[in-house]
């Protein structure tokens, strides 16, 4: 059914996705504290998203789709981080995919026309797994532990992928690993969830982002067929990163950690608007103080906005841009966020940091902006490097 404002927003001109997005993090958020809770998995939010026709929102048009482009993308992720990042940060991961098939020349297109299929018909999501204790993030360097062997009958993989986004959901893993061949190479393969000798060890026990499942997913000689190969290269082939997902998975993580810190700025300003102290006779939000620092977050959050908005839509229009620019957009808007909620904080005592506010988990959720890869000391060594020289 249709609420009152969702008809509202509809006669402005907002397309329909964007309505059904609204009208979903309304839901989501009051989902969100008990997933935080319990560190549980949101299945239910992504039954309502395929239902709703979300999750092919970057399958191409042509394929059943909506055919988004990287700038309505980042702002229906921002939308659902404001109700649960968690589910944001999935999705996310499951959008890049789908872009990166829609304008790559090297995903096979039978593979990609497959996984758009089953997206559009129901909840197929699908994630790129390349972590591992050993390596860490591919994004600095070295080969994976990971190996695939090539047999008569098919691909044999082994390995352990930690911190896979999604991990208890997923239908499909790109998986980033190396070949047994004579001559190495790597690249990302294709591989269904589920087959034997694949296991989730629920690893996932985090500050922030506790919904996300981002567990450790352990590959024991799992076979799959030969023609699954995604984009498998000579190691030197991959010193330049693939351009479309670096700079998508760059807006939308900044995205997500901007919806966050919109969520407790809202909170925030409620919180300021109620609270009357005995002592002061009015609410907190006449105070100057308040004021100002409200404003700070403000000026940060309009910062963010234009940031991601601009850079999107440059992307979607064809502009030159560079992996560095995009890494620079996401450390900025990040720790704007992180920033925003501090300073949220700060006004908010005991209140703040109590659990029965969600402020304390916003703040948990943001700090991961930190850590998200790119992380901001490879993002200013890659920028002053190249305006070194070295």
């Amino acid at each position: 059914m249709v609420t009152i404002a969702a008809r509202e927003l509809s006669s402005t001109g907002e397309p329909d996705y964007v309505v059904r997005a609204l009208q979903l993090a309304d839901v989501f958020a009051a989902r969100a504290p008990s997933h935080d809770r319990d560190a549980s998995f949101p299945f239910e939010n992504f039954a309502d998203l395929s239902r709703e026709g979300l999750l092919a929102l970057t399958v191409p048009a042509a394929l059943g789709g909506v055919g988004a482009g990287a700038c309505d993308t980042a702002r229906i992720l921002g939308i659902i981080a404001k109700a649960d990042p968690s589910t944001a940060l999935v999705l996310s991961m499951h959008y890049i995919q789908h872009l990166v098939m829609a304008r790559s020349t090297r995903w096979p297109g039978r593979l990609s026309r497959k996984l758009a299929r089953e997206t559009v018909e129901g909840v197929a999501l699908i994630n790129a797994l390349r972590v591992e204790p050993e390596l860490g993030s591919p994004a600095r360097g070295g080969l994976p532990a990971t190996s695939a062997r090539r047999t008569e009958t098919g691909w044999r993989l082994s390995g352990r992928k930690i911190y896979s986004t999604g991990a208890p959901i997923l239908k499909w893993y790109a998986v980033w690993a190396k070949t047994d061949e004579t001559e190495t190479r790597v690249g990302l393969f294709l591989v269904p969830a589920g087959l034997p000798g694949t296991r989730i060890e629920q690893t996932w026990d985090h500050l922030g982002l506790r919904a996300s499942g981002s567990h450790t997913v352990i590959f024991d000689d799992v076979v799959f067929p030969l023609d699954s190969e995604i984009d498998v290269r000579k190691p030197d082939e991959w010193r330049v990163p693939d351009f479309t997902h670096s700079v998508v998975h760059a807006i939308f993580v900044a995205a997500i950690y901007d919806g966050v810190a919109r969520a407790a700025r809202d909170w925030l300003v409620t919180f300021l608007r109620e609270r009357v102290p005995a002592n002061l006779g009015a609410p907190l939000a006449t105070l100057p103080r308040m004021q100002e620092v409200v404003g700070r977050i403000e000026a940060r959050l309009a910062v963010n906005t234009r940031l991601i908005e601009s850079f999107a839509a440059d992307f979607d229009n064809g502009f030159p841009l560079t992996a560095i620019e995009s890494n620079i957009v996401k450390l900025t808007v990040t720790n704007n966020a992180v920033k925003a909620v501090e300073d949220a904080l700060s006004l908010t005592s005991n209140h703040g940091l109590s659990r029965t506010n969600p402020l304390e988990r916003h703040y948990r959720d943001v700090l991961c902006g930190r850590v998200h890869t790119p992380q901001d000391d490879a993002t200013r060594i890659s920028a002053g490097r190249l305006a070194l020289g070295v």
